[in-house]
């Protein structure tokens, strides 16, 4: 095996003797000096405890929620014709902020949230999966940028999150750890969710709580439901423990991101709601929001985004299609409502929801562009036409929403949710990617109830917030880590004032290249063309002042102003670790634990390795090899797997043959077995070889104790790296690989280690999520 080298998961040399020269352990408080008196017999001793760290008597709870991928007119909070009445009652009793900004792209939104910096000064300027070794992008949120809940529970606070993660380094997403930056390395007492990816399957949820993979119960629950579930049985617990402590939860569902799945009973609840399509959907909306107040009074409906059709002009079998699609978001987010609504109302009905700030960020960025002009029932493969496309989606309309499938809507229906802005998620050069719906409850204090804050805002901002409503300064020190400043403006300020100047007014964006910058309502931007030279981006110029959702481009009539601001992008990028600019297209390599390794060994027993940091996560041709023994010829099932039903490989063993599957991903399975020759009793070593070819394709070898017993062909191969089920030994759970079995399908026999041998790397394929 080569020798795996990760300086940036250690610290220096350096740093460890600072740490142990003064004495400062980087996790734990030293044991203050004893305070009581010592005497020969308990009598005459004076007795002293140490005194624990509590927070201030009174101290509200806090509650965060993030959504996932929401445009600005999907709710009805905000307009919108989806129905959320908890988020509803959350605004007519807080505040809506209309003025309120994320990054444009989730993993950044989630670092800059967390930390109130910058998502580059938070060293995630786009995902772990694509992480560079440099100080914007190596995915290593530093430990001098503490998190709000490392904050708050060196204040005397229960921590808990629930939900996506996603900021942590591939390098560190194994069995092994290092565990520092999952959620319970960066002060969540309590983990429940996902650390990893940008979506979950919501039906079949691969799931951690803490660092351990929970086993799979196949109870059918949905995710929204096991969260809120979770949720409430933390805060219980606390409160039952210690009901004076105050709590933190932090709850960021896997909703609205891709897929769309939810019961009928709540995607039926949309029949026939969008039948008038999104055209009629925008103007309808927006006719709300200015009745809201959430938008200005003289507020005009943008022209379509490039590519979207006029409604009128589809056929009525798209119409039909594109109509369920909706629907099946729609109940979706409803549905989240509700279980939101469950965990509202449980903190409610513990008499702490008066005494409760509760912030929502309705989305991490605009909503996705990623659901292709026809959407996406399932997974069909990269390699297939829009045509193509429509006619698989129309075939399979009735699995929308189901277990069935990966659904994602048309960019029609993005547009149409996104309205007033223009373009969508990923585009930071737009309104449309980055802004979004705030909500602020705190019913001690906020005076006014339903009120509207047009106040600019920006996601770095929540932390700083919610420390000066809770009135703790921000550290200089955290862990025994001297802290670098906030970079967010606190909101507070504004709460009980309606027509304070905004204290946020400068703030730039930048995901994939196109970028921009914010100042005084005046903004700068360039939707960078991917490949292309980024001196050559064209730069449009907004007073948004005037012209809220960019609807006036000035670059042309204002060149100085336009000149101004894109020196002050250049400076602001420069302070902030935005250079290098990268869109994709640069020389690049999966940053995961296995990169120079040219040989795995697991072991049954072990957790699930996320597939993402899996060994097969680069593409390259490997061998797995089995040390087992078989008890008999009723031995069977599963050696090793990865992934499921919507893509992966199972290698087993199922009546007396040794069998090997390889699901591509858009409906192919290729299927190896073994010779009729009975698998020998005992101790045997059992082989599956899996060769690429530079054609696509591949071919897959079968071998017992060294002897050659079957081979097959692979017509097509996966570059898939975004496998919503991850690696295991000796089961295949969640869905099955294969179509021959049922999860779990454990093996029968023993299984001494699996070995996989690997080539040597490859290029890696990434995708946005």
């Amino acid at each position: 095996m080569k020798k795996i080298y990760r300086p940036w998961n250690q610290l220096s040399l350096g740093a460890l003797a600072v740490l142990a020269a003064s004495g400062v352990n980087a996790q734990y408080a030293p044991t203050p000096a004893y305070q009581g008196k010592i005497g020969k017999t308990v009598a005459e001793t004076q007795q002293s405890w140490p005194e624990k760290k509590k927070a201030t008597k009174g101290s509200p709870n806090v509650v965060w929620i993030l959504l996932d991928d929401i445009g600005y007119g999907a709710i009805s909070t905000f307009g919108g014709l989806i129905n959320t009445p908890t988020l509803d009652s959350l605004a007519n009793n807080g505040l809506r902020y209309t003025n309120f900004h994320t990054t444009a792209i989730c993993a950044p939104t989630r670092a800059s949230l967390l930390t109130g910096r910058n998502q580059h000064s938070a060293h995630m300027g786009l995902f772990p999966e694509t992480a560079i070794g440099t100080p914007g992008y190596d995915a290593l949120i530093p430990f001098e940028k503490g998190t709000i809940a490392e904050i708050l529970k060196d204040n005397g606070y229960n921590t808990f999150a629930l939900g996506k993660w996603h900021i942590t380094p591939l390098a560190d997403l194994t069995p092994a750890g290092p565990f520092n930056r999952w959620p319970t390395g960066r002060g969540f007492e309590q983990f429940y969710g996902f650390p990893s990816r940008g979506s979950i399957d919501q039906w079949h949820p691969e799931l951690w709580e803490g660092t351990h993979r929970e086993a799979d119960r196949q109870d059918g629950k949905h995710f929204n439901e096991l969260i809120a579930d979770r949720a409430i049985s933390y805060l219980a617990s606390q409160k039952s423990g210690n009901p004076d402590k105050p709590f933190f939860l932090y709850v960021a569902t896997g909703a609205g991101h891709a897929p769309h799945q939810v019961a009928r009973q709540w995607s039926d609840k949309y029949k026939g709601k969008f039948d008038a399509g999104w055209d009629a959907y925008r103007e309808q909306v927006l006719a709300n929001q200015i009745k809201l107040g959430v938008v200005p009074k003289n507020a005009k409906v943008p022209p379509r985004n490039p590519g979207v059709k006029d409604w009128n002009s589809l056929g009525a079998e798209e119409k039909k299609l594109y109509a369920r699609f909706m629907e099946t978001y729609a109940g979706f987010l409803e549905y989240t409502d509700y279980e939101i609504g469950r965990v509202i109302n449980h903190i409610r009905e513990t008499g702490e929801l008066d005494n409760t700030i509760v912030i929502v960020s309705v989305g991490d960025n605009g909503a996705s562009k990623e659901g292709t002009f026809v959407g996406t029932v399932n997974n069909f493969g990269t390699g297939i036409t829009e045509e193509e496309r429509l006619k698989k989606n129309i075939e399979q309309i009735d699995l929308i929403g189901t277990e069935f499938s990966k659904v994602n809507y048309p960019l029609g229906w993005a547009a149409a949710t996104n309205v007033p802005f223009r373009h969508w998620k990923q585009d930071a050069n737009s309104e449309g990617g980055t802004h979004n719906p705030l909500i602020v409850f705190y019913p001690k204090g906020i005076k006014e109830k339903g009120g509207i804050r047009n106040q600019y805002g920006h996601v770095s901002d929540i932390l700083p917030t919610t420390l000066e409503l809770l009135n703790i300064k921000a550290p200089a020190v955290l862990n025994g880590i001297k802290q670098d400043p906030i970079e967010g403006t606190s909101l507070a300020y504004s709460l009980n004032d309606a027509g304070a100047k905004s204290r946020h007014t400068v703030q730039y964006y930048e995901i994939r290249g196109s970028r921009s910058i914010y100042k005084d309502g005046w903004k700068a931007g360039s939707l960078h063309v991917k490949g292309q030279d980024f001196e050559k981006d064209q730069w449009e110029l907004y007073n948004l002042n005037d012209d809220f959702n960019e609807t006036n481009d000035l670059a042309a009539s204002n060149p100085a102003k336009l000149k101004e601001l894109k020196a002050l992008f250049d400076s602001e990028a420069l302070k902030y670790n935005v250079y290098p600019l990268k869109d994709g297209t640069e020389p690049f390599t999966l940053p995961t634990a296995y990169n120079n390794v040219d040989k795995v060994v697991l072991y049954p027993g072990q957790s699930t390795i996320i597939d993402v940091a899996s060994p097969f996560a680069l593409k390259r041709s490997f061998s797995i090899v089995a040390d087992a023994v078989l008890s008999g010829v009723g031995t069977e099932g599963v050696l090793l797997s990865r992934g499921g039903a919507a893509g992966g490989l199972s290698f087993f063993i199922q009546n007396q043959k040794l069998q090997f599957v390889y699901a591509v991903g858009d409906g192919n399975k290729y299927v190896v077995s073994s010779a009729n020759a009975t698998l020998p009793a005992g101790k045997v070593e059992l082989k599956a070889s899996v060769q690429y070819d530079s054609n696509g394709g591949g071919a897959v070898s079968l071998y017992v104790n060294n002897t050659k017993v079957g081979e097959g062909a692979l017509a097509k191969t996966s570059d898939a790296l975004y496998l919503h089920e991850g690696v295991n030994v000796g089961f295949d759970d969640l869905t099955p690989v294969g179509d021959t079995y049922k999860v779990p399908f454990a093996f029968t026999g023993k299984i001494n280690k699996v070995t996989i041998d690997l080539a040597p790397t490859q290029q890696a394929v990434l995708g946005a999520k």
